[in-house]
């Protein structure tokens, strides 16, 4: 049987990227091989500050895909990354996924995504490979996401989506 090999995708917002980050050490900790998908300009980010590129035994591998922003557009508006992560980071997950599955040894087992990276669940579930979300903020802003829906019908909050 060939060893697990996880995908990981962060949101890439302030938060998101650093717990996530964690479990997946703890994961390389335990043997299993983790590909961790941020996206491109994140990438830049975690890799020119923080990564260690010797530190997991050649399990955890650091790739990144498009958010389909330009490199200049404002990141901070997190409806625009949202819905520009929506359009284009699916395909390019899938193709990734397909690139990393050519060799048999090593074939994706499971995604692990962030939970406002819903559709990465979505193209896993596609592809029949096991997926969980992960949630790195509290208890009560995951019940305030849940409720989103009944906030905007009640007229008690705008949705930007």
């Amino acid at each position: 049987m060939a060893k697990p090999h996880v995908v990981v995708i962060p949101y890439p917002a302030q938060g998101h990227v650093i717990p996530i980050m964690e479990l997946a050490q703890r994961l390389v900790k335990q043997g299993i091989k983790v590909t961790f998908v941020n996206t491109d300009v994140t990438h830049k980010l975690v890799t020119s500050n923080s990564f260690d590129k010797n530190g997991f035994g050649g399990l955890m591998q650091m790739v990144s895909i498009p958010d389909g922003l330009e490199p200049w557009e404002d990141r901070t508006d997190l409806c625009k990354l949202s819905k520009s992560i929506l359009r284009t980071m699916p395909h390019k997950l899938e193709e990734l996924i397909e690139t990393i599955n050519e060799d048999t040894s090593s074939k994706v087992t499971c995604i692990i995504a962030d939970g406002f990276m819903g559709w990465a669940i979505r193209v896993a579930k596609k592809m029949g490979i096991s997926r969980a979300a992960f949630w790195p903020a509290s208890v009560c802003t995951l019940a305030s996401v849940i409720s989103y829906q009944k906030l905007i019908d009640d007229g008690i909050i705008n949705a930007c989506l």
